[in-house]
């Protein structure tokens, strides 16, 4: 690897925010790591050199303690520091609580909140030593409010926006920031994976990720607090959503995402 460019680390990186995300480092001259646990990661990578970047792509399943020491020590393997990273791999299962299996909620916990701690503290340890870095961490617009049938994953993406901002504020003497991301629905494979295809949610308009990552990149470059990115529609939603009640919140999530009628998620 060209030793001169900055490193950039991005999860999730094989499609959707994740790719794009990482296409925004490529095209601003920086070199990555990239991880994914679908086959499709080495596919991205050689997109990404397309771009001119120089490319270590990383299969790893980051709800496993081992898939994120994997992909920690293919970091440690560049010898080189890390300027940028964006933990944004994760993943949701749309439904009632109890019709969704026990196994698929530990799952949203174990990649969005504990891989993400875990690569975090790893990470940051070697950006203070730097006294320099940026961290993109995603959480999502449902952060602010209840998630009614997918209600783990509004909980995980609350949990992240926290982390982020207090870590945002412990590091604020260093020359590290941190930045969440807060997109809103965003087109990408995540609602069908979550079984979320026949909810008003899955079906409506959704926003560009290649706009989203625009935004991020933008916003951790400036090392702003955190960034609602996408569409104008998304930006309005995120403004309106902080001041709403907690219980109207709850009601418009549940009418969004309660499946149709007659259908669970594993029909």
């Amino acid at each position: 690897m060209d030793s001169v460019k900055p490193l950039a680390v991005v999860t999730g990186a094989s499609s959707g925010i994740g790719l794009a995300l990482a296409g925004q480092f490529a095209r601003h001259g920086f070199d990555l790591v990239v991880c994914a646990e679908d086959a499709g990661v080495a596919a991205a990578a050689d997109r990404l050199r397309g771009l001119g970047a120089a490319v270590t792509a990383v299969r790893a399943d980051l709800a496993t303690y081992d898939g994120v020491e994997q992909l920690y020590s293919a970091v440690l393997a560049t010898r080189r520091p890390v300027a940028a990273a964006a933990l944004n791999a994760g993943v949701g299962a749309g439904g009632a609580f109890t019709d969704v299996d026990l196994a698929d909620h530990a799952r949203i916990i174990d990649l969005n909140i504990s891989s993400t701690v875990h690569l975090a503290h790893r990470l940051l340890r070697a950006m203070l030593a730097e006294d320099d870095g940026r961290l993109l961490i995603t959480s999502s617009v449902a952060a602010m409010a209840p998630g009614p049938y997918q209600s783990v994953y509004n909980a995980s993406k609350s949990f992240l926006q926290s982390l982020a901002l207090g870590l945002r504020e412990e590091l604020r003497d260093s020359g590290v920031t941190v930045t969440s991301l807060m997109p809103g629905a965003t087109a990408t494979a995540f609602f069908h994976r979550a079984g979320m295809d026949d909810t008003r949610l899955g079906r409506m308009p959704k926003d560009d990720a290649a706009e989203v990552a625009r935004d991020a990149f933008t916003a951790l470059m400036h090392g702003r607090e955190r960034v609602v990115a996408g569409s104008v529609r998304s930006k309005v939603l995120g403004t309106a959503v902080k001041v709403l009640p907690d219980r109207l919140k709850a009601t418009g999530q549940r009418y969004l995402s309660r499946p149709r009628p007659g259908r669970s998620r594993t029909s």
